[in-house]
């Protein structure tokens, strides 16, 4: 099958980023099929550059199908914004995703160990190994509908006894192959996502999957290679819910950048204007301080970037000024030799609260009149 982007990923692949190779993307759209009629939704809580969810949406029939993605670097975000229909430059895990909206989660998540949480932030449900690739899992997971198909690609040793049972209890026609990339002894897990206590399913057949699947995790046997097709009936996606003007993808950050691109884009804001924006009905008084500020209270609003409205310097200077604060993440990498002489890569994620001071310049006499001085 030729594809349309397999050159894209070139491009991109730099500071520790892998996208899923076009050999395996190749093979697993050999197993996908489209709906008889109807629109579909497909989901890439890690889009990259796009490449893979375009070829999909291609695969399943262009025009009936809308793809979503959510990439954190920004060269690749906007990149895959001129591929897919919707693409947020931002953390997945600051998106809101509609449950049971999407025919096909596509899931190449990063691969690593999470390091200890002690401030609660980002936290993963369970007890078991600590990976990227669970807490993507379990993030994304809501938003694939009941019948839905799952493509998940993680390193084979990433499949522990937690993550085994997850799958075995979520979903229905589990299969395992190893892809054709083994640079990190990738695997891909197909599925089709079923209703939790289904009593269509027995629960010998799910102890036997999580089993299965766990042997998988351990090195256990050999795994055959995902095959270019799928023989007999393969995994069809779905037709998309009805939802209405409600959103199936939401990011809780104002960016000023992707709402600028999404009012060109549209040519208004979105229908939920006035819910969003309307202002109370009750007029919200500002009273004064007690007392005045002190030098340590003035300093921590500073950092906190909670400051604003008009401020006169010594020298008769006025400023319209505006505080706010914004989280960043800064990745390092850490590399380890296991037991077993292969190397293991830990990216750990450090997020930063960073404040921001923006003041606008009102004095007539001023050189910079009229022009906004940021404080990082």
């Amino acid at each position: 099958m030729a594809l349309m982007f397999a050159r894209l990923a070139h491009n991109f692949m730099k500071n520790g980023y892998y996208p899923t190779d076009a050999e395996t993307i190749s093979r697993v759209l050999g197993w996908l099929a489209p709906c008889a009629a109807g629109s579909m939704r497909i989901l890439d809580p890690t889009a990259g550059e796009g490449a893979a969810l375009a070829e999909c949406k291609h695969h399943l029939g262009g025009d009936r199908v809308q793809a979503f993605g959510v990439e954190y670097d920004a060269e690749r975000a906007w990149h895959a914004k001129t591929l897919l229909d919707v693409c947020a430059h931002g953390d997945f895990q600051d998106c809101i995703v509609g449950r049971n909206k999407f025919g096909l989660l596509w899931l190449n998540p990063p691969y690593g160990d999470l390091v200890s949480d002690k401030a609660n932030t980002g936290e993963q449900a369970g007890k078991g190994r600590r990976r990227l690739e669970k807490l993507f899992y379990n993030l994304a997971l809501p938003g694939l509908q009941l019948g839905g198909v799952m493509v998940l690609i993680v390193p084979r040793y990433s499949l522990d006894r937690e993550f085994s049972v997850w799958i075995a209890r979520q979903f229905d026609r589990v299969q395992v192959f190893a892809a054709p990339e083994q640079g990190f002894k990738q695997i891909v897990v197909f599925g089709v996502r079923k209703r939790v206590n289904d009593h269509h399913s027995a629960p010998t057949s799910e102890s036997a999957v999580r089993n299965w699947l766990e042997s998988i995790g351990a090195g256990e046997g050999t795994l055959e290679e995902l095959p270019p097709e799928y023989l007999d009936e393969p995994y069809t996606v779905p037709k998309a819910p009805d939802c209405g003007d409600a959103p199936v993808l939401t990011y809780t950050q104002l960016d000023p950048v992707q709402l600028g691109h999404e009012i060109e884009r549209h040519r208004c804001l979105w229908s939920q204007f006035e819910l969003k924006f309307k202002r109370a009905t009750r007029v919200n008084v500002q009273r004064p301080p007690l007392r005045s500020m002190s030098t340590w209270h003035l300093a921590l609003a500073l950092a906190a970037g909670q400051v604003s409205g008009v401020v006169r310097a010594g020298d008769g200077r006025v400023f319209v000024i505006k505080g706010g604060t914004h989280k960043e993440k800064a990745w390092r990498s850490e590399f380890e030799q296991t037991d077993d002489g292969e190397m293991r890569e830990t990216r750990i994620a450090t997020d930063r609260f960073v404040p921001i001071i923006r003041a606008l310049d009102f004095t007539p006499s001023s050189e910079t009149f009229g022009q906004t001085i940021t404080i990082r």
